[in-house]
């Protein structure tokens, strides 16, 4: 037992700020609300009501589709930039970018939010390189859903781009240069030499990616207005309005999607001994 005593701190931690806070939101939603007290008397009348609301239910799946359409494009966005960083450019310029990729991580994440409802307003900066060309600023540039994943895949990106680095740097490019020498076409050696080497990091992206834009709040609310609405949002509502129940309710049907989401990406993370010839 006395090589485990060093993860006592991390345990402790780990009790109080989550197991702890997630055995109490699962009893609330087992609970009673009573007006705005929460009676301990177990129902599963909570999650009947989400379950039984079309709002609710609508919400959540466009929740689903937004966070996939936001995971799928900031992946699309970031594993070109991390293939181009990792092999064709030079390890003396590969920090600095990576620093300007990480930059914007030291300013606040409300202050780069609100600065893209500016960007993207009425009279904001693209608007007015809009009517210069003499286009009309479109509808769903802001207070809308694409609004909202054009704003997530911005905040979203570094941690992409990071994962896929790290993933790719790792790998062997002489293997993509044999399998041609194989006679594999560019694309062959593409998707079976390198594509199942570095499905790891690729599936580590999208949960850095996918997880937290499941519970995103602050980026629908400022970005998206009332048709940019996410499920993330209504936890908050519910919450404000001291309607505990079924806003822990919810929190663990996002939970539950999260678990399901690393269960079924679990394989993908091991790393198999025989592809490395272990």
């Amino acid at each position: 037992m006395a090589q485990y005593t060093g993860f006592a701190p991390a345990m402790v931690l780990f009790g109080l700020f989550f197991a702890a806070p997630m055995a109490l939101i699962v009893a609330y939603s087992f609970w009673t609300q009573n007006g705005y007290q929460v009676v301990s008397q177990w129902t599963t009348a909570n999650y009947q009501q989400v379950f039984s609301t079309s709002v609710y239910v609508n919400t959540f799946l466009t929740t689903l589709w937004m966070t996939a359409a936001a995971t799928a494009v900031t992946l699309a966005v970031a594993f070109p930039f991390a293939y181009w960083l990792a092999r064709y450019v030079s390890r003396r310029w590969q920090r600095p970018l990576l620093f300007l990729v990480i930059l914007p991580f030291w300013v606040s994440y409300l202050l780069r939010v609100t600065s893209w409802v500016i960007v993207l307003g009425n009279h904001g900066a693209l608007s007015r390189l809009l009517g210069l060309v003499g286009l009309s600023t479109p509808s769903w540039l802001l207070y809308d859903r694409p609004a909202v994943i054009f704003v997530l895949v911005y905040l979203y990106f570094p941690f992409a781009a990071l994962t896929l680095f790290a993933a790719l740097e790792r790998f062997d490019w002489r293997q993509l240069h044999a399998a041609m020498d194989l006679g594999a076409t560019q694309a062959r050696a593409f998707r079976q030499v390198m594509l199942p080497q570095i499905k790891p990091g690729i599936t580590t992206a999208v949960i850095f990616v996918f997880i937290p834009i499941l519970g995103e709040y602050l980026t629908p609310e400022l970005v998206g207005g009332t048709r940019g609405v996410m499920i993330g949002n209504l936890v908050d509502n519910f919450f404000q309005e001291a309607q505990y129940a079924e806003g822990a309710a919810i929190a663990i049907l996002i939970a539950a999607v999260v678990v399901v989401l690393l269960v079924i990406f679990r394989k993908s993370l091991e790393v198999r001994g025989e592809m490395y010839g272990g």
